[in-house]
């Protein structure tokens, strides 16, 4: 069960991408342990990141469509840490530095070129292998030959496979999707499969190596967090894309057509974010079957991930409960239905299986009594958002921040979400700016919205408030993560070097007062 939030605390949301990078996005070197330091300085306890799995160009690079439930980013992998490591020599290191981008309509902020960033990363990758196949002796071999002991039965050789048959076939036929591989790859025949694997040799091992870099570089990160006192918050997102290694070598936990296609898929009905709902895409769980297994897959999902975090918020937690299922090749998600699930019989076995489930439930939307009462009896914390506090029900919004209950989080915004200047400049209706200045009592203009809000959640009820550091830099809706429903311009914002200096420059001290002023840290870190 949760107990971690047990004390008032305070934290920030910055995923890895946005970390300034001389290689054209955020990885796991000097400036992620940099971060940590202004964590520390500035009071916090908390690092909340978004999902770090696999990300494509088909799916517009968001991390919530990855390929793999358990696989890494490669893009994460510092090619500074690759060059101490001798893994990446001196001279391709200078040459896939890349000059720090901009948003075009806005020369302030910083902006990922995912294209210039994949192609510097192949130059990277192909030295990495040349020279990891070199040295891979000694305590490195040895640490290689562990982590695939440790993982290659329970996802990673069928991750390493699925990338490897994936480029194969788009070379030889330009086949994009798993479900047009020939019927006895398709249906992962262990004849055929063994020998293609046996073709594939070099570029299946060459995906372990990736895999084994990044959670080693992320290991060294983690354990550096915790040595500082800084808890790291991943995120689990409820489903798995249709393009995955996950759909591919557990066909039978999914709602599939014999032929692989997805009967039914995802998405929420229409709500605050569309007039039409989301409609995800992904395939559906089979969780009848799930719960045949004893939820195995599931249990080995939410595991894995409580191995690389200190806790895991999950998104769309009410789809344990029960979920919108669309019939396959919908347009938009508003002619689908709710599913139940199996949450207690599910929660219960992660029980026995799990020592802490650390978790934290999101619970965004139109959430039934019995979500929250699966959350209360599994003493799962929920989410609060303030930009959802001054609408319509106010004075009464449960987002409010004197009704928020201690175990809980509080948000000024999450990833989904306009950054706080961003929505009362653009979003916020005249009533909502209105009943804003009437709670605080004080008249809110673009000038002190931030610092306002972010003051309204430090002294919330809650014990735990997390701030997007965009609100902490006072960011326009240039800065904005992602916006639901679209596809373009997401997943992109970066922090600007000048940025992270007036991070730990200026407003670490200004965050620190503010932090202890609410008791919200420890009191170890001026």
């Amino acid at each position: 069960m949760t107990d971690i939030l047990n004390k008032r605390a305070c934290g920030l949301l910055l995923h890895i991408i946005s970390l300034p990078s001389h290689f054209g996005i955020g990885d796991f070197g000097k400036e992620a342990f940099k971060f940590v330091d202004f964590l520390k300085q500035s009071g916090q306890a908390y690092w909340q990141i978004l999902p770090m799995t696999p990300v494509t160009a088909s799916k517009y690079y968001s991390p919530y469509a990855s390929p793999s439930a358990f696989a890494g980013n490669e893009l994460f992998i510092s090619p500074e840490i690759l060059y101490e490591d001798n893994l990446l020599k001196k001279d391709i290191l200078q040459t896939v530095r890349i000059q720090m981008q901009y948003k075009k309509e806005n020369p302030h902020i910083g902006w990922i070129d995912y294209r210039k960033v994949k192609k510097n990363r192949k130059i990277i990758l192909n030295n990495v292998f040349y020279n990891f196949t070199l040295i891979a002796a000694g305590a490195l071999k040895d640490e290689f030959e562990e982590f695939i002991l440790k993982n290659d039965k329970n996802w990673l050789d069928d991750f390493a496979c699925f990338l490897a048959f994936k480029n194969y076939f788009y070379k030889k036929s330009k086949i994009s999707s798993w479900r047009m591989w020939p019927e006895k790859i398709k249906k992962r025949d262990a004849y055929e499969v063994s020998l293609l694997k046996k073709e594939l040799y070099e570029s299946i091992q060459n995906e372990k190596i990736l895999q084994f870099l990044f959670f080693r570089q992320w290991r060294h990160l983690k354990k550096y967090a915790g040595e500082n006192k800084i808890k790291i918050i991943g995120d689990i997102p409820v489903y798995v894309d249709y393009e995955s290694s996950d759909v591919w070598s557990n066909p039978e936990i999914f709602k599939l057509s014999r032929d692989g296609r997805p009967l039914y898929v995802s998405g929420v009905p229409p709500d605050y974010f569309s007039r039409t709902g989301q409609l995800w895409n992904n395939p559906v769980y089979d969780w009848q079957k799930l719960k045949k297994s004893g939820f195995e897959w599931w249990i080995k999902r939410i595991k894995h991930n409580l191995g690389l975090y200190d806790l895991a918020r999950i998104d769309h937690f009410r789809g344990f409960i029960a979920y919108w299922e669309v019939p396959g090749g919908n347009k938009t998600a508003e002619n689908g239905k709710w599913v139940r699930g199996y949450p207690r019989d599910f929660f219960n076995e992660l029980s026995k299986k799990t020592k802490n489930l650390n978790i934290i439930a999101e619970n965004l939307g139109v959430i039934t009594p019995e979500v929250t009462a699966v959350m209360k009896d599994f003493n799962f914390p929920g989410i609060k958002v303030l930009q959802f506090a001054f609408g319509d029900d106010f004075p009464n919004s449960d987002y409010l921040p004197h009704k928020t209950e201690p175990h809980s989080v509080v948000y000024t915004g999450t990833h989904d979400n306009n950054t706080l200047l961003g929505w009362f400049e653009e979003d916020a209706t005249k009533k909502e700016k209105k009943n804003l200045s009437e709670y605080i009592k004080k008249t809110i203009n673009s000038d002190n919205v931030c610092d306002q809000v972010i003051n309204l959640a430090m002294n919330s009820s809650a014990n735990l408030i997390i701030i997007p550091v965009q609100d902490l830099l006072k960011l326009g809706s240039s800065a904005r993560m992602n916006r639901p429903s679209t596809i373009r311009n997401n997943w992109k914002w970066q922090l600007t070097y000048g940025q992270l200096l007036e991070l730990t420059l200026e407003i670490k001290k200004s965050l620190y007062k503010i932090t202890e002023k609410a008791c919200r840290t420890s009191g170890q870190l001026k």
